[in-house]
C-alpha cells in the first residue's frame, strides 16, 4: 500500500472547502447586499464642512421628524453620475435628500451639480472621509434611509436605479414613516 503524503491531501481538501464556502454564499438572502452595522442605530455624528453656495446640514437635521435620504457622492464617481437622474426624480416627489460630497475637489463638485442639477436639500463636504468612516461607507455612491428620529433604516451601496427605488428604497421609506 502506497504511503499518502499530507501534500497529496491538501489540494482536494482546499477544493472541498472552497466549494462549501461558495455554496453557503449562494444561499444567502441577497448575495449582493453588503452588511451594515448602522441599520437600526441612530445616525452617527457628522464631521462636515460647508460647500460654497449650498445650505449646510447637521446631525440635528437628521432628527427633525421627517423621513429622508442621505446620499454620499462625488464628481469623480461614474456610478454617481448614473444615479443622479433618479435622485432628481425622488427629490421632485418631495423626498428630502441630503448630500455628502466625499473626498472631492470643490470646483469639480460644483460643476457636477451645475451640469446635472441639484436634488439635495442641503450638502455637506466630507473632505477627509471621517464621516464616511463613522457611517461605515464602503464606497460611493451609497444611500441611507433615515427615519425622522435619526435612526438609519437602510443602507444601500451602489447607484440608485429605478429598480432599487421600487424594490428597496420605497419599502424602506414606508418603514421609516411608520417608525
Amino acid at each position: 500500500m502506497p504511503k499518502i503524503s499530507p501534500l497529496m491531501i491538501l489540494p482536494p481538501a482546499l477544493f472541498v472547502a472552497f466549494v462549501a464556502m461558495a455554496g453557503i454564499g449562494m444561499w444567502r438572502d441577497d448575495p449582493e447586499a453588503l452588511p451594515s452595522a448602522r441599520e437600526g442605530q441612530t445616525a452617527p455624528p457628522l464631521q462636515l464642512t460647508e460647500m460654497q453656495g449650498k445650505e449646510m446640514f447637521t446631525a440635528d437635521t437628521l432628527r427633525d421628524g421627517k423621513v429622508k435620504l442621505v446620499n454620499f457622492w462625488a464628481s469623480w464617481c461614474a456610478p454617481c453620475r448614473v444615479e443622479h437622474p433618479n435622485l432628481d426624480v425622488l427629490s421632485r416627489e418631495g423626498i428630502p435628500i441630503y448630500g455628502i460630497n466625499y473626498k472631492d475637489d470643490p470646483a469639480n463638485a460644483a460643476a457636477f451639480l451645475d451640469e446635472l442639477g441639484d436634488p439635495y436639500v442641503a450638502i455637506g463636504v466630507d473632505g477627509q472621509g471621517r464621516t464616511a468612516l463613522d457611517w461605515g461607507l464602503y464606497g460611493v455612491p451609497e444611500t441611507y434611509v433615515v427615519a425622522g428620529d435619526g435612526t438609519i433604516i437602510l443602507r444601500f451601496a451602489g447607484p440608485v436605479t429605478q429598480r432599487v427605488i421600487s424594490e428597496t428604497l420605497r419599502p424602506a421609506l414606508d418603514s421609516a414613516a411608520q417608525k
